[in-house]
């Protein structure tokens, strides 16, 4: 039995899979449980699309929790995906 042979490495794993179960129950509970796509390729951007509107939805308020400061404003260009407008 590997929980009874190796405890410390199946917590571990156990842990990681527990995170990955609780996001993707936040993401169901939140968006919906299908995909409204019908071809291969935008189902994966669909579901690419709800990721990233997951993390952003997750970490917004751990932002103002934690009293992190972000200013925009004095990132460089070249860490934006878009260049800014003179």
């Amino acid at each position: 039995m590997f929980f009874r042979d190796r405890k410390e490495e199946f917590l571990a794993h156990y842990h990681r899979r527990s995170n990955v179960e609780s996001a993707f129950s936040m993401m169901k509970r939140k968006q919906g449980t299908f995909l409204r796509s019908r071809n291969s390729v935008a189902q994966v951007n669909e579901l690419i699309c709800k990721v990233l509107v997951h993390n952003i939805c997750v970490l917004i308020p751990e932002i103002f929790e934690s009293g992190i400061q972000v200013d925009f404003e004095s990132l460089a260009e070249d860490e934006l995906m878009c260049k800014t407008l003179p």
